[in-house]
């Protein structure tokens, strides 16, 4: 079909240029508000009629031998290319055209000499015309169209035969596609509206959007706040909200004091060494040096091995290689003494081929993987790394640079998510001073100061942008 789109400061003109493109016969799919204007989509009656002419050529070739029927002529006094100027505006309108089109088609095709009351030639009860910018979801009702039951007009109709209930599997999709369009956008709509009468959700779902939070986070969140909560409980209680959904080890043991085999992994340039560094540091000043063992895999990375052994050096603990699997799992016996066993991994990017042999040299039943994220990596990043190290069971991390991220919103988001278990917070390059253990309340009451004066924060008008796409979290994964 050619479709095309048309943007003008108001629907009037936007509706100009597309008569303009395809005179009288202009048909207008759908109109949604812009950041420059009204956005128009429309495409010519002609194209309706190309496609009549080769679904009639599609059937004529299905049709028996000694059947005839004559092609179907435009009326030029159709009502329905009456109704489709009077609504010009309305997808609505589009949609019934298409449906009577397709019912009067078929029934031509057939030979059928009545198909329905609602004919094109028939007179149909008059519909009000509909403004240019719908923002009323209720006015629009819902399409329900499958490849296995007959559309009906939106007017009142014959039941269609049995045998006539197919129809073409390029229509259904147009329409399938169109419902879901229709559905998705209303559906925003309607939750925007709602948050628009409620200042306090409206500033709230601001505030979270800016401090780096997901729109699906920010979504769940606030459907689950209270109406008539004031401006002070609805903050403390989505603050409350974040924190019990971060699960950190602060009612445990800390990682130092249950010790175990801990493998740091993640991409390139997180801080896996500094870290490693900083938690055998904590372990040798609660249990002493002789409690740690360090162990690197990194054999790609220049100076890799001497990083860590100066570390040791520091500590008091020698640093170890391991080239392979099974030098591993030798250095593992070695150590089987040890509180606490680090091994240092070479930093590997998701899409990088080489991951799937370092984590299979990690294979081992009594090797926890320590996942090492930055706080100053986008959501989108994070997203990525979890979902490419991901293992079954709790997944264990480490939140590093947290002093040099602008917004750590984006990283608690993206652990609550996922679920994640935080070990522990590192910032700064100081052994072993720069670790601490993870306070859930403070890490959100952190993420909530952050800078708000951002040439990436979105404005309110923004916001439906934002939330176009955005779902809520299965009940499973979060808890209000």
């Amino acid at each position: 079909m050619n479709i095309q789109r048309f943007t003008a400061p108001t629907a009037r003109e936007a509706l100009a240029k597309a008569r303009m493109t395809f005179g009288d016969g202009t048909l207008i799919l759908s109109n949604r508000p812009t950041s420059v204007g009204i956005e128009v989509v429309a495409t010519g009656e002609d194209t309706l009629a190309t496609l009549d002419r080769n679904e009639l050529a599609r059937q004529g070739k299905r049709q028996p031998t000694g059947t005839k029927f004559s092609p179907m002529q435009a009326d030029p006094n159709s009502q329905v290319i009456d109704d489709a100027a009077q609504l010009a505006m309305s997808t609505l309108s589009f949609q019934d055209y298409v449906r009577e089109r397709m019912l009067r088609r078929r029934h031509e095709a057939m030979g059928d000499q009545a198909p329905t009351k609602a004919t094109a030639s028939q007179p149909r009860p008059s519909r009000p015309s509909q403004p240019a910018n719908m923002s009323a979801p209720a006015q629009i009702p819902q399409i329900n169209v499958t490849a296995q039951q007959p559309v009906r007009s939106a007017t009142k109709t014959k039941e269609p035969t049995e045998s006539n209930t197919k129809m073409p599997q390029g229509i259904v999709d147009e329409l399938q596609s169109m419902k879901a369009l229709i559905e998705e956008r209303f559906n925003t709509l309607t939750w925007m509206g709602q948050a628009k009468q409620n200042p306090i959700h409206a500033n709230l779902m601001l505030k979270l959007i800016r401090a780096g939070y997901s729109p699906t986070l920010a979504r769940t969140i606030l459907e689950r706040l209270s109406e008539d909560a004031t401006a002070p409980e609805a903050m403390h209680w989505v603050m409350d909200v974040l924190s019990r959904n971060l699960h950190t080890d602060a009612k445990g043991r800390a990682i130092e004091e249950e010790g175990g085999i801990y493998a740091l992994v993640g991409a390139t340039g997180v801080g896996k060494t500094t870290s490693a560094a900083k938690l055998a540091g904590m372990c040798a000043r609660t249990h002493g040096a002789n409690s740690v063992g360090l162990i690197t895999l990194d054999t790609y990375r220049v100076g890799a091995h001497e990083q860590l052994r100066a570390y040791g050096r520091m500590l008091g603990v020698v640093a170890h290689l391991a080239h392979d699997r099974a030098a591993l799992q030798d250095l593992l016996g070695l150590l089987a003494n040890k509180k606490m066993v680090l091994i240092d991994t070479t930093g590997i990017a998701p899409s990088d081929p080489r991951k799937r042999d370092m984590l299979d040299v990690l294979d081992h039943p009594d090797v926890n993987r320590l996942l090492v994220l930055n706080a100053t990596s986008h959501g989108d990043t994070l997203d990525d790394v979890i979902s490419s190290f991901k293992i079954s069971g709790e997944q264990q991390t480490i939140l590093s640079k947290v002093d040099e991220a602008a917004k750590i919103g984006p990283a608690l988001d993206a652990m609550i998510r996922h679920q994640l278990m935080l070990r522990g917070v590192t910032m700064g390059q100081r052994v072993p001073e720069d670790w601490e253990r993870p306070e859930a309340s403070q890490l959100v009451a952190r993420s909530m100061r952050a800078p708000v004066k951002s040439a990436f924060d979105p404005k309110a008008a923004d916001l439906g942008f934002f939330f176009a796409q955005s779902t809520t979290l299965a009940p499973g994964q979060f808890h209000a």
